[in-house]
């Protein structure tokens, strides 16, 4: 940031302070325009005046241009963002009203398919190549739909007709990305950027150290425990990976553990950490706003799902770390946790009044900036790291390019859902895919995993959530799942790109900082995270996962969840807890692989269009346990003598 010019990194302080005045003035109703009724079509075009523009100045227009080398070109399309953005937002009120976005006038019609233009360039720059060449062939796609082949055949439309409606109708870009930003995630994203600049990041490590530290494995422990809490703020797994990373990957490899074993670690702790609440990043609140449901419910329905998944990276690096006998910290190196909560309380009792008005008040719109207002107070008031000027100017400019990176890709991402719509396809591809699928539900559960994880490996997380949402979701839904265990296996599937082969991209990151192997560092990643590609399947399948049904099938579902998960575990690492170290061997073998089946089968999901009942499932995994732990003692005992 610091290599942006300084007039740039002052319009990013703007923009922040604008676009936050203009989310407060609507979220909070406080009526600053009396005199002036604004529509929301306003309020939409103004969050992209405040941003668009901004795309072109901060992102350079090849990676290989440092920040800083801002071309002609790019004040061409800055000013030319500019001058659109304004352009809709003055004639709003005529877009409603004339119903500008089936039959526009020539000048709008221009603006229009610069407006178009300019998404396709910011997605690209933001987004990548990859991003940009998607989003190009849905929005191009309603020009061609006459064209295609039978299945995915739809209404054509001329190239004018595509530009206003991408440009002026509530279901391209001013669609369901955009307004899940200006209703929800702006007062988040704020939220997240608070935490971080004001020292929550250094004060849940240093609890996480005095917590865990000491345990067997606890540096480990505590890069989960951390990356979890720090990336659930933030919602980007890279930055996640760099920031906890630096600290909790050479802390590992202090106390034994491999380098490309620590860097697995961090990977799948900091892709996890996204699948978090109560914060899960911009993609949660744009599933919210698909589901048309509170954000809350959002995030109930995840808290199962994120708890299994870390419980089962815990119990993967407790079997890892009593094979080994990898020892933790000394207590005596270890920060004091009286000490740390003494200084820095104040960041619990904030996520405190988070959730409480999550949770209790429902008031998920506003709560964030309740959270950050009393963040912000405190700090200035309790904490040695005090903002001064310099502080605040960071904050801004961190919050501003944030939201400029945020809007480009959710707006452009608009243009994928604006192609389906225009054509009449969004309402009958999923027909199409339960045809293909031939009805059977769990060959769209395996082909709808397949193709999240080829979409995520090219492009944003939102991106390969939002064209799914729109194509296979209803599909699945119309099979008879639970809608909000839908949405959540797509969005869970589209994350493993970051931890699988070829892509990686968490593994890789962390394995630059352990000076590791990088593909070496993605496959211990996948194999500690291991639990994320089978509870999807689970969730979906059966609602008690996701807090669906009932609280005594809930708890029932935790508890052999649980226990499932820790046969899992012991089968991957080779160590069953109460028991001991699985020799290798035959016998040994044969053992991890029962454990493994009998970790399956009792946290199999259990409803009736499985027809599994829950006496079947644990029947069935209970006398392979038994026998895997009868092979387990009779190989140690072969080993001792």
């Amino acid at each position: 940031m610091g290599t942006l010019p300084a007039f740039v990194r002052w319009l990013l302080v703007v923009s922040a302070v604008l676009l936050t005045a203009a989310s407060v003035n609507h979220l909070f109703n406080l009526g600053f325009f009396m005199n002036v009724r604004l529509l929301e079509i306003h309020y939409l075009y103004v969050m992209l005046l405040l941003t668009l523009p901004l795309v072109f100045l901060v992102f350079p227009c090849s990676k290989s241009d440092p920040y800083g080398s801002t071309r002609w070109w790019d004040y061409f399309l800055a000013l030319l963002a500019l001058i659109t953005c304004a352009f809709f937002a003055y004639y709003g009120r005529s877009v409603v009203n004339k119903g500008w976005d089936f039959a526009a006038p020539l000048n709008a019609v221009i603006a229009s398919f610069a407006f178009w233009f300019l998404l396709l360039v910011a997605a690209r720059r933001t987004g990548g190549w990859m991003l940009f060449a998607v989003i190009l062939m849905f929005s191009i796609y309603p020009m061609v739909a006459s064209y295609a082949p039978g299945p995915i055949q739809g209404f054509q439309r001329s190239p004018v007709e595509t530009a206003i409606f991408h440009a002026m109708s509530g279901e391209s870009v001013l669609g369901i990305p955009m307004r899940s930003f200006v209703n929800l995630v702006v007062g988040f994203m704020i939220f997240g950027v608070a935490m971080q600049h004001t020292g929550a990041g250094p004060f849940f490590i240093d609890i996480a150290f005095a917590a865990l530290g000491h345990v067997r494995g606890g540096p480990a422990k505590v890069g989960v425990l951390t990356s979890g809490l720090t990336g659930s703020m933030s919602g980007s797994v890279i930055t996640n990976v760099l920031t906890t990373g630096s600290i909790t990957i050479p802390a590992m490899k202090k106390v034994g553990f491999r380098p490309t074993y620590a860097a697995g670690i961090e990977a799948a702790a900091s892709t996890g950490a996204v699948l978090m609440p109560p914060i899960m990043g911009a993609t949660a609140f744009v599933m919210a706003t698909f589901l048309a449901t509170d954000y809350t419910n959002i995030v109930l329905a995840a808290v199962l799902p994120s708890l299994f998944y870390f419980f089962g990276l815990f119990a993967q690096i407790d079997a890892y770390s009593a094979r080994n006998g990898l020892k933790g910290v000394p207590r005596a190196d270890l920060p004091r946790i009286g000490k740390v909560l003494r200084e820095g309380w104040y960041f619990l009792a904030v996520f405190g009044l988070l959730i409480w008005m999550l949770l209790y008040l429902k008031r998920e719109a506003i709560a964030p900036f309740y959270a950050t207002a009393l963040l912000l107070v405190l700090n200035q008031l309790l904490s040695k790291s005090r903002w001064g000027r310099k502080e605040l100017m960071n904050f801004l400019i961190a919050t501003g390019r944030l939201f400029v990176e945020l809007v480009a890709i959710l707006a452009a991402v608009g243009l994928i859902v604006g192609g389906l719509a225009v054509t009449g396809m969004s309402g009958t591809i999923s027909n199409d895919l339960l045809f293909i699928a031939g009805g059977n539900i769990f060959l769209l559960l395996l082909l709808g995993a397949l193709t999240s994880f080829i979409l995520g490996m090219g492009m944003t997380v939102t991106a390969a959530y939002v064209i799914l949402a729109v194509s296979l979701a209803p599909a699945l839904v119309a099979g008879g799942l639970d809608p909000i265990g839908v949405h959540l296996f797509i969005l869970y599937w589209s994350m493993l790109s970051y931890i699988t082969p070829p892509v990686a991209l968490a593994a890789f990151a962390a394995a630059a900082i352990a000076q590791a192997k990088p593909f070496a560092s993605a496959f211990e990643a996948m194999k500690l995270g291991s639990i994320v590609y089978i509870i999807p399947f689970f969730f979906v399948l059966d609602p008690a996962f996701i807090l669906q049904a009932g609280p005594l099938e809930s708890l029932l579902t935790v508890l052999r969840a649980g226990l499932g998960i820790l046969l899992i575990c012991a089968g991957i690492q080779g160590y069953l807890f109460g028991v001991g170290r699985i020799e290798t061997g035959l016998p040994g073998t044969i053992a991890r692989v029962l454990l493994g089946i009998a970790g399956l089968a009792f946290a199999f999901p259990s409803n009736a269009g499985l027809a599994v009942p829950i006496l079947g499932a644990v029947g069935a995994g209970a006398p392979m346990a038994a026998v895997a732990v009868a092979l387990v003692m009779v190989s140690a005992k072969q080993e001792k003598a």
